[in-house]
């Protein structure tokens, strides 16, 4: 125990010691939100996979879907790592770079304004980020509170405190360019410790094949191409996590801060390597549960004889990881995780402050006071997702299905179609907008599982931004990326 807490402790000192070293430098909102916009390719591509993953995918999705599907929940790691990490840097990385240059934006509502001419919009999506990204944020906290309270036989609501008062003073302190730096040790941690949990995984089971027998022997179809649950769900799962990035915020800044095509094209090869090994290691671990767990040797994991879904992986890891190597794994799902915190506060914080505070109620706002006030509302959110994990609403899954499915239906027909298209319009932007997130709420309150209703709201939105825009006549909704005869120096 003494190990652990040395370590932790100069893990938390070193994070701590850039975040105050990077703030000194820090000097306009530029700086804080986006790093100076000249972010290089091996910090882009680990900033963009450790925001991509954390302890929602290491113990709730691996967790639940490796219960529940086993070997077919690699399908998910297969769409992440070649939709939501490989294609969205392919087709739309240079895009956005060159999109935030023509433009002159920091932020996906400030496009939406210039792009399409609606205020509305950039209202509404504005919004809609701080809305539903407390509950993705509560979830990664979540996921990071039963690890902590596992491993350090601390209180759920101890845990949960430290890791938001920690997350506040690295974040507050340094902004975006101490979250760049920090990621990259942040990725090299994650690597080390998802070797440790994949050799160690398959020697306790004795290699592949004897684990691949002894899982079907428990139900041959957590073998099988589609596990029990059947396809569709499997797809909506698969569709949610991959597709949803194309237009994720929290993911699409990182293009902005990018320095150019050519570092966009470096970053590209890395971060999908980097998603394949970290997804495979979970969704492959999680699929093995079953060997390890059962209510008699794990009380803690189940209720009534039925799994507790967020307790699995942190219950199997205690039994799998040698005491001395446990210690890399906490920093593995600690480092993923305050990766996704930071990006998910930094822009929520700028959606009230840079696009609803400076864009509509005090657009003379200083530059100085911009940046004070993003520090005050990175808080104040940070504050929010805490009492939220408190209470633990709902699995992990559940929380990010309907959050990712919100934030995903509300941005992915205005964004992917206005970078790609010179024919979708105002009308079709708006309608693809509120009627994706509509159609999302609805099904998730009428009861429908929230990946399944993500999906279908994600769907919806892709289909009405063109096919409404047919209803209206050309607005001018601007410049068509990859269409601009002089293209601005530095693109290429």
């Amino acid at each position: 125990m003494f190990f652990k807490i040395l370590i932790l402790a100069v893990y938390v000192l070193l994070i701590v010691a850039i975040a105050v070293r990077r703030g000194r430098k820090t000097a306009s909102f530029h700086d804080f939100f986006l790093g100076g916009g000249d972010i290089g390719p091996w910090m882009t591509a680990f900033t963009y996979g450790a925001a991509y993953f954390s302890a929602v995918v290491f113990i709730g999705f691996s967790g639940k879907i490796g219960w529940q599907f086993g070997y077919s929940g690699l399908w998910i790691a297969l769409g992440n790592s070649l939709l939501g990490v490989l294609l969205v840097w392919w087709l739309l990385g240079h895009r956005i770079k060159k999109m935030a240059q023509e433009f002159q934006v920091s932020t996906m509502a400030e496009y939406f304004e210039k792009r399409y001419k609606s205020k509305f919009l950039k209202i509404f999506s504005s919004i809609s980020i701080f809305v539903f990204f407390i509950p993705y944020s509560a979830a990664v906290f979540i996921g990071l509170s039963y690890l902590f309270k596992l491993n350090f036989n601390t209180e759920y609501w101890q845990a949960l405190v430290f890791m938001g008062l920690f997350t506040t003073i690295y974040l507050v302190l340094g902004g975006y360019k101490s979250m760049t730096m920090i990621d990259v040790f942040f990725g090299m941690l994650m690597l080390v410790g998802g070797g440790i949990i994949i050799f160690s995984v398959l020697d306790k089971t004795g290699g592949l094949a004897a684990a691949t027998t002894r899982l079907a022997a428990i139900d041959p179809k957590l073998t099988a191409a589609i596990g029990p649950p059947g396809i569709w769900p499997l797809f909506c799962l698969v569709f949610l996590t991959s597709v949803a990035p194309f237009a994720m915020p929290q993911l699409v800044q990182k293009f902005y801060a990018v320095k150019d095509k050519k570092a966009i094209r470096a970053g590209m090869w890395v971060s999908t390597t980097f998603a394949v090994i970290l997804l495979t290691i979970a969704y492959f671990s999680g699929s093995l549960s079953r060997l390890f767990l059962s209510p008699q040797n794990a009380p803690a994991a189940f209720s009534n004889g039925k799994p507790v879904f967020d307790s699995l992986i942190p219950e199997m890891l205690t039994r799998v990881v040698p005491g001395s190597l446990s210690v890399f794994i906490l920093l593995l799902i600690l480092s993923a995780s305050m990766s996704t915190l930071a990006a998910l506060v930094l822009i929520s914080s700028s959606a009230m402050v840079k696009d609803l505070y400076a864009g509509f109620i005090n657009p003379n706002v200083s530059d100085r006071q911009l940046t004070r006030l993003m520090r005050i509302l990175s808080a104040f959110f940070i504050l929010l997702s805490v009492i939220l994990a408190y209470f633990r609403p709902a699995t992990i899954v559940s929380i990010l299905g309907i959050s990712w499915g919100a934030i995903g239906s509300v941005f992915l027909g205005p964004f992917v179609w206005g970078l790609l298209s010179k024919r979708v319009n105002r009308l079709g932007a708006v309608t693809s907008s509120v009627l994706g997130l509509s159609v999302c709420l609805f099904l998730y309150f009428s009861g429908r599982p929230s990946p399944e209703a993500g999906t279908v709201g994600m769907l919806v939105s892709l289909a009405a931004n063109p096919l409404f825009s047919l209803f209206a006549k050309k607005n001018a909704p601007g410049p068509i990326l990859g269409r601009d005869p002089e293209p601005k120096p530095g693109l290429e």
